[in-house]
């Protein structure tokens, strides 16, 4: 099965938060494949960053890389599908607009921690989405 982590499912699980278990899951499963849009691990990298400066940072996505995290980082004609999902769907981040944008083109199922954003479009059946906690 192939995963797609938002920055939430992926800050949970390095700082092992409630939620952890279930990315470890995805991660560490022999059938799966997990991929996270190169925003997605922007918005990882800055809070790392934030909390700690550059060096844990920089580790925090190279331990990410090291589990089997697949970088997508790909912007042709993604970033007008992303601009699309933002426009119509308004409440979400942009951020998450390609996390959503990358599950679609992969098949993929969305992790994520963050309900305040993801619970209506759970209804809407946009993509996969499953929570972690």
């Amino acid at each position: 099965m192939n995963f797609v982590l938002d920055a939430s499912a992926l800050i949970a699980f390095l700082r092992d938060e409630q939620g952890a278990n279930v990315v470890a899951e995805a991660l560490l499963h022999p059938n799966s494949r997990c991929f996270a849009h190169a925003l997605n691990l922007c918005e990882v990298f800055y809070d790392f960053y934030r909390a700690a400066g550059p060096q844990v940072a920089s580790l925090a996505i190279e331990d990410l890389v090291n589990l089997g995290v697949e970088q997508d980082a790909t912007l042709d004609g993604v970033w007008q599908a992303a601009g699309i999902l933002k426009a119509t769907l308004r409440r979400v981040s942009l951020a998450d607009c390609f996390a959503i944008e990358l599950a679609q083109r992969k098949s993929a199922a969305l992790l994520t921690a963050d309900h305040h954003e993801f619970d209506v479009l759970r209804e809407k059946a946009i993509c996969e989405i499953r929570f972690i906690r």
